[in-house]
């Protein structure tokens, strides 16, 4: 009983292990790649600004779905070339406020449209791929209902498409209230990691990286080959980019276009959005693995999308770590367990925990 107490300890402290190395091989990408590498030239503008189809899910947003309306109406761009889809699926009192918001954008000489379902189903992937059906736009830009698109936003995604290989351009997310609260605080050094340090070294390495719901543009043909929207996973996002990198396409991050957001000010709207996330990205892992391992990708971006996809397990391994920590203690005494590999332990676990912080400690 010691030695498969200890064994288990061991093999969860190596897998933690193994993800905390991972977080110095993206600062070390990040660095190759990014901080020592010339930053993209922007590209021309295009002789003709494509059609675009602006879609804005939003499901009982009362609240902030007017600021949303106002900011994308303002966005610099063609007015006969740019149209709006509020795709609404509220079921609260803001159905009527969208119906009202609309017929007033409307009358100001604005091409915004209300799609309104009768069921939910699908969910937000459900909402975006009926709102397609209905646009004959060569791009289509995403915005959840707490965020403000800049008003150059179109103008400075749009060009990058001129490469007929893009097949989405994702912005990074601001924070509007970064400073409300130390939940706040904390959310947006995690967003930051993730966006500018992660985000950063996968694209400009080669490596797969995804959209990330909003504050993202697409060019349609990408979403048409790759399948559409799929409301199989929790994470319709990471699903359709994994999706359309194995056919082909490639992605863009541009960290120099800030699209501020609101933060989630209370608890439980963190923890619901987190759990989201983590279970999205392991039924990801699950439907798209197999296919990738079978692909003709370089080792590299196999890797690096099974890390990616399964980092979530990190937490489960955290815990694990800690309900074991204390029955290793008392396997060791028994088994006669020798210093020097005590030591070793000691050494995986501190670099492991030091990762974290120099890695955040980077991003912010």
């Amino acid at each position: 009983m010691p030695s498969l107490v200890l064994a288990s300890y061991l093999l969860v402290l190596a897998l933690l292990s193994l993800y905390g190395l991972h977080r110095y091989w993206i600062l070390l990408l990040y660095w190759r790649h990014y901080k020592r590498a010339p930053r993209l030239a922007p590209p021309p503008v295009p002789a003709e600004w494509p059609r675009v189809t602006v879609q804005l899910p939003v499901y009982n947003e009362f609240y902030v779905v007017e600021r949303l309306l106002d900011a994308v109406v303002a966005l610099d761009y063609p007015r006969d070339r740019m149209d709006i889809q509020l795709l609404d699926d509220s079921t609260d009192e803001s159905r009527a406020l969208a119906a009202t918001l609309v017929e007033k954008k409307r009358a100001d000489g604005h091409d915004v449209r209300l799609v309104q379902r009768d069921n939910r189903r699908g969910f937000k992937a459900g909402a975006l791929d009926n709102g397609l059906k209905l646009s004959d736009a060569d791009y289509v830009a995403i915005f959840d209902a707490d965020f403000l698109p800049p008003a150059d936003f179109l103008k400075k995604t749009i060009p990058w498409f001129g490469d007929p290989r893009i097949g989405m351009v994702q912005t990074r997310w601001g924070h509007i209230n970064a400073d409300h609260s130390l939940l706040t605080r904390l959310q947006a050094l995690f967003l930051d990691g993730h966006f500018v340090l992660e985000h950063t070294a996968r694209n400009r390495s080669g490596a797969f990286f995804n959209f990330n719901g909003t504050a993202g543009v697409w060019r349609r043909r990408a979403i048409d080959e790759a399948g559409g929207w799929n409301a199989d996973t929790l994470t319709e996002d990471l699903d359709l980019s994994y999706r359309a990198q194995l056919k082909g396409w490639r992605f863009l991050f541009l960290p120099e276009i800030l699209c501020p957001a609101e933060l989630p000010v209370d608890i439980g709207a963190f923890r619901d959005q987190q759990h989201r996330w983590t279970k999205g990205a392991l039924q990801v892992a699950k439907k798209v693995l197999p296919t990738l391992w079978r692909s003709p990708l370089p080792w590299f971006v196999k890797l690096e999308s099974a890390v990616h996809l399964t980092a979530n397990l990190a937490y489960l391994l955290a815990i694990l770590f800690a309900a074991l920590l204390f029955p290793s203690l008392l396997a060791r005494r028994a088994l006669g367990w020798p210093l020097w590999a005590t030591a070793l332990e000691g050494v995986a676990f501190a670099l492991t925990a030091f990762s974290i912080a120099l890695f955040y400690g980077v991003a912010h």
